[in-house]
């Protein structure tokens, strides 16, 4: 017990006079600052168990987020061709279905005359307004109102006709009575034909 409390009255002091060393001080911080860097070097380089399978799932969810990428970029593509296909059907049907304004009421007459020929009815006279599409400057409605005589039979001829007609007339309003002949009636038609084309400048 006495050599052993010999040198714990020792030990302290000469402890004290090592750790007063600057040298040997500087050695030690340096020794455990290069300690600590390779343990972080180690760590980088040579991840600890587990980190594999982390990398593993990580790749996995960046695989999953470029299918997904993918997926919606060729959605994106295909509603562009779509939106584009409609541009093009909506252009072709206006071109075909709504007629130059400028040319509207001659067009439509000649329908309405070829027809009513057809069917056995007599045509009269006929006049015509355009009154603008809310919101829109291109497009208007044609609106024509004409007067026609023939038998009963003649005028469901005339009908059927006008709704078959390629010019995409929209029939509004019909009247017919009859008149002192026998058999003929008075026929009154309102037709609604849409236009396109700005109206011209007053």
């Amino acid at each position: 017990m006495a050599f052993n409390a010999k040198i714990g009255e020792r030990f302290p002091g000469n402890l004290r006079r090592w750790f007063r060393d600057p040298r040997r001080t500087s050695r030690i911080v340096l020794g455990i600052l290069l300690a600590a860097n390779f343990a972080a070097a180690a760590a980088l380089l040579r991840p600890w168990s587990g980190s594999e399978e982390q990398l593993s799932r990580q790749l996995a969810q960046l695989r999953q987020q470029l299918h997904t990428q993918r997926e919606t970029t060729e959605r994106l593509r295909s509603l562009a061709a779509s939106v584009e296909k409609t541009r093009e059907l909506s252009k072709q049907f206006l071109e075909r279905y709504f007629l130059d304004r400028q040319t509207a009421y001659s067009t439509v007459l000649s329908e309405l005359n070829r027809l009513a020929e057809q069917s056995g009815i007599k045509p009269g006279d006929h006049v015509y307004t355009f009154d603008p599409v809310e919101g829109s400057d291109e497009f208007a409605m044609m609106t024509i109102n004409g007067n026609y005589q023939g038998s009963y039979a003649d005028l469901i001829e005339f009908i059927n006709a006008i709704d078959r007609s390629p010019r995409f007339l929209t029939i509004e309003r019909l009247q017919a009575q009859p008149t002192q002949t026998p058999g003929v009636l008075a026929i009154g038609l309102r037709l609604n034909v849409f236009v396109r084309g700005e109206a011209p400048a007053q």
